[in-house]
């Protein structure tokens, strides 16, 4: 059997080893108001902890931009794939960037950082839609206390496979020879034999595709997030929904009804005991424990911008800033 099981999205999305999350944000912010927040009233929302969608957007954890102030995460990577809108990102490593419109963010947390992740409606004079995926791969024991990384993936180095009638961007991995960037140095999806790949899939309406055989020992999961319908391996599918394949199977893929929207993970499994609370990702409790009172002692380096909710510059373009002082304008 090529499907494994079939399950309904959530928010977050259920994932397999080695990954242990993926969000998928889709907000249709208004025209910003010059300032990287929304020219709207922002009454009635619980600002701070606004999850709600409310005139088709949230706020999050920001009062005034939408977005992730200031937090820690130890034990993972995130990789952040921003296909519509931008984010802006400042760490405690004095690492900066705005990236969107389909670059992608690798960051390895490992022995500790903080980072925020706001979202600058930038656009005064249109709307400012935000389509964001944003992914947690786990990192093995070994790797738990490496240094942090932060590494841009630009969407002009990042290849897009084109098929008859579909196309798949190669974030991580490889399909039908294209390979992604690098991946970041300490990274499980670093090491080929993990077999570790993320593909953001369109497949046009009454086209196909046919997802490759991975290796053995590999998960794979199909994420059905936008479209009509799909018919994959014989089996409909309603959008929101997602399906754990087998990885050493070939699978076909049908959109049916309009255009759809595909995310694909898949990996070797890491194999080792979860311990999680939060923004940490240990193997034990007593790692959990430790990682807890190592951040409330040292706020591992500290925060070394003005405000916790760091925003870019209004008129500022994509840029990374790297620790070492580089800077890269794109």
């Amino acid at each position: 059997m090529e499907i494994k099981n079939i399950f309904k999205l959530g928010f977050p999305w259920q994932t397999q080893d080695p990954f242990l999350f993926c969000v998928y944000h889709l907000d249709h912010y208004p025209k910003g108001n010059g300032e990287l927040g929304p020219d709207d009233s922002l009454e009635g929302r619980t600002l701070g902890n606004d999850f709600e969608i409310k005139d088709g957007y949230r706020m999050y954890h920001g009062t005034t931009v939408p977005g992730f102030p200031a937090h820690p995460h130890r034990g993972f990577e995130t990789i952040t794939i921003v296909n519509k809108g931008f984010c802006d990102h400042s760490d405690s490593l004095g690492a900066a960037g705005r990236f969107g419109e389909g670059d992608v963010q690798w960051m390895t947390a490992g022995r500790g950082v903080q980072h925020s992740e706001m979202f600058p409606l930038v656009h005064t004079q249109k709307e400012n839609p935000l389509e964001l995926f944003q992914i947690w791969l786990n990192l093995p024991a070994k790797s738990k206390f490496v240094d942090p990384h932060f590494k841009m993936l630009w969407h002009e180095e990042i290849p897009v496979v084109k098929l008859e009638n579909a196309s798949v961007k190669v974030i991580a991995g490889q399909f039908n020879a294209n390979n992604a960037p690098d991946p970041a140095p300490d990274s499980w999806a670093n090491y080929p034999e993990n077999d570790v790949a993320i593909w953001n899939i369109t497949v046009e309406l009454n086209g196909t595709i046919t997802l490759p055989k991975a290796k053995i020992g590999t998960q794979r999961t199909v994420y059905f997030y936008d479209g009509n319908t799909i018919n994959l391996a014989g089996e409909s599918i309603e959008p929101n929904h997602g399906v754990n394949v087998d990885a050493i199977k070939e699978i076909k893929i049908e959109a049916i009804g309009a255009d759809a929207h595909l995310l694909v993970l898949q990996g070797k499994p890491i194999e080792e005991p979860v311990a999680k609370y939060g923004p940490f990702v240990m193997n034990t409790d007593e790692e959990l424990q430790n990682a807890m009172n190592e951040f409330r002692t040292t706020q591992f380096g500290g925060w070394p911008w003005r405000y916790p909710d760091h925003t870019h510059e209004v008129n500022r373009g994509r840029f990374a800033q790297y620790p070492d002082g580089t800077v890269i304008e794109k």
